[in-house]
């Protein structure tokens, strides 16, 4: 579903939210365990919270940690699109001005130098700079595929660098294709589209590596109106669909041997549904959901996922840093900074 599309029934569905009870609010004064089995998670709501005046947010859409330790947030807030905490939440910089639709944000060690690549939405491009903001390469619309006839058909949404450099980029709200280019921004292939056949995608939103199996890696691509992840080799074969009904799964995030997602509303819960993490092992089974149901299967299928508490409206990105606290980016959300879940022990 592409974000208008999704925007458009959300406003319907914003009534059957307020009709939910919000086990959130009529608790406050007890403190309420997110999540199943060992991952379990107490939720700080106040965590990234800042002088809106000064700081303001308009969607937090995604979050990564450095080497450093540091929380950096990006959103679509010209003001400052790059927000930067220490894991406290305190603030530690800002920077940023000329990103107005700043989506997808990735961090990339290269030869012993951290570089973030920016998705956005608005420019049609991917722009690849230092830590502080200063430039090094544009990506942009990628006419060497022949799929492409101007910019404005092409929206990426994420990326994922793999260990030799190269860059793999989602068109998530264009044409549902992922472009695969060399560390210097050379054009190499490209697969997926949208389409009926499994190898196909529909609203690629989020990519990334999964290097779980170091000798085997692969590119796990959302299909997020399918309710899946596509996993795929790392030169764009086809292997397999990992079914997650009811979730509109946003980016998939590995870190050790799990893999976490933000999810937003079900559509077949879209009157009373808001959005959860969902935590898959390295088998690829959903083994909690934090503010969503238990994951059950039934004969190897699970069960359809949905929210169960009220505490999250539209997730958009989770981000797990060196002590297994998890950070969460939402969007269309009123402008809610992150928010940080801490594991129970």
């Amino acid at each position: 579903m592409k974000r208008r599309t999704f925007i458009e029934q959300s406003a319907i569905a914003a009534a059957g939210l307020a009709c939910i009870p919000s086990l959130l609010s009529a608790q406050q004064k007890e403190e309420i365990i997110f999540g199943h089995n060992n991952k379990r998670y107490r939720l700080d709501t106040n965590w990234g919270k800042l002088d809106f005046e000064r700081y303001p947010v308009k969607d937090c859409h995604e979050m990564v940690q450095d080497s450093k330790g540091r929380i950096i947030l990006l959103t679509n807030e010209t003001k400052n699109n790059v927000i930067i905490y220490d894991k406290k939440g305190k603030l530690l910089t800002t920077w940023g001005n000329e990103y107005p639709g700043a989506h997808g944000l990735t961090l990339f060690n290269e030869n012993g130098e951290e570089v973030l690549f920016i998705c956005d939405n608005n420019r049609h491009q991917v722009i690849k700079t230092t830590l502080d903001g200063r430039v090094l390469m544009t990506l942009d619309y990628p006419k060497e595929t022949g799929e492409y006839t101007k910019a404005e058909e092409y929206i990426p949404t994420e990326t994922a660098i793999a260990s030799n450099g190269d860059i793999y980029v989602a068109d998530g709200y264009g044409k549902d294709f992922v472009m695969q280019y060399n560390h210097k921004g050379e054009y190499i292939r490209h697969w997926g589209g949208r389409g009926k056949e499994e190898k196909h995608l529909q609203n690629a939103h989020g990519v990334c590596i999964d290097s779980r199996n170091k000798n085997n890696p692969v590119i796990i691509v959302t299909s997020r109106e399918q309710n899946a992840f596509k996993r795929y080799t790392m030169d764009g074969q086809f292997i397999d669909t990992i079914h997650l009904p009811g979730a509109w799964v946003c980016r998939p995030v590995i870190h050790g041997e799990y893999l976490y997602a933000a999810v937003l509303q079900s559509q077949s819960h879209l009157w009373q549904q808001s959005g959860f993490i969902t935590i898959l092992d390295k088998n690829n089974k959903v083994v909690s959901n934090l503010a969503g149901n238990e994951p059950l299967y039934v004969d190897g299928k699970l069960n359809e996922l949905y929210q169960t508490i009220k505490a999250f409206q539209y997730p958009h990105d989770v981000c797990i840093d060196d002590e297994e606290n998890l950070y969460l980016a939402q969007w269309n959300s009123g402008h809610v900074y992150p928010y940080k879940l801490t594991p129970v022990v």
